[in-house]
């Protein structure tokens, strides 16, 4: 049975080299979700791909849905290629650690268009050289805050997420998913004010205004998210610095 077209905006999140001349490519769709997809011929001189296919580019694809798992690449056209982010090592990485991110947490063929959003508006401010900040710490937590939220796994910070104590939160616990308060504390790490209000502020504001926080109220956030994720996603992300 022949099989069918499928047509998705989508980002490349990893392309790994495939035999002589092909690219197997981890994508994240708009429309579908997470893509496995195979491109043959794409590392020949004279491929029609071109250098499109690598980690960050937004594409439109046109793919051939057939009887293995791995869909097939017969048309790409580039949405946004993101040049300045390549030119820049600290935004390099940031992109390759956002990407790695989504790739672990987000691994449902279920489209999740707030995530896909975020993803693109996360490389347009790594690519745009007005953005002093795009490349920080304080962005790049912002992001896992945000995709954990688009996923579904936000951490509790209104109240204790054991007992829902409003006043006295002074840990954290990933077991429980949030912030606790002093009473329910056993197993949980000190949180500080200040990396509490970050974490509020961080899913509150736009990803280019993150909010800014010392260096071990960051610390204490990445722990939180990574801790979060690890106890109720069962994924466990890069460090994100």
């Amino acid at each position: 049975m022949a099989g069918k077209t499928l047509k998705t905006e989508a980002v490349v999140l990893r392309s790994i080299r495939y035999g002589e001349a092909d690219r197997i490519l981890h994508l994240y769709s708009k429309t579908k979700g997470r893509i496995g997809a195979i491109a043959k011929g794409a590392r020949k001189p004279k491929s029609r791909f071109g250098g499109r296919l690598e980690p960050f580019f937004r594409l439109d694809l046109v793919l051939h849905e057939g009887r293995g798992e791995l869909l097939t690449v017969t048309n790409v056209a580039t949405v946004e290629g993101f040049p300045r982010l390549r030119a820049s090592g600290p935004a390099l990485n940031a992109g390759a650690r956002a990407c790695d991110a989504v790739l672990r947490l987000l691994d449902s063929a279920e489209p999740n268009l707030p995530a896909y959003n975020l993803l693109c508006r996360y490389l347009a401010l790594l690519d745009d050289p007005a953005s002093e900040r795009g490349a920080s710490l304080e962005t790049a937590l912002s992001f896992r805050l945000k995709l954990a939220l688009a996923a579904g796994f936000s951490p509790e910070l209104a109240s204790c997420a054991q007992c829902g104590e409003a006043e006295h939160l002074s840990g954290f616990s990933g077991a429980a998913g949030g912030v606790v308060c002093v009473s329910c504390e056993a197993g949980a790490f000190p949180l500080s004010e200040q990396a509490h209000r970050f974490m509020v502020a961080a899913i509150g504001s736009p990803l280019a205004e993150a909010p800014q926080a010392d260096e071990m109220a960051l610390r204490q956030v990445e722990r939180a998210v990574g801790e979060t994720l690890e106890h109720h996603a069962h994924v466990q992300l890069r460090s994100a610095a």
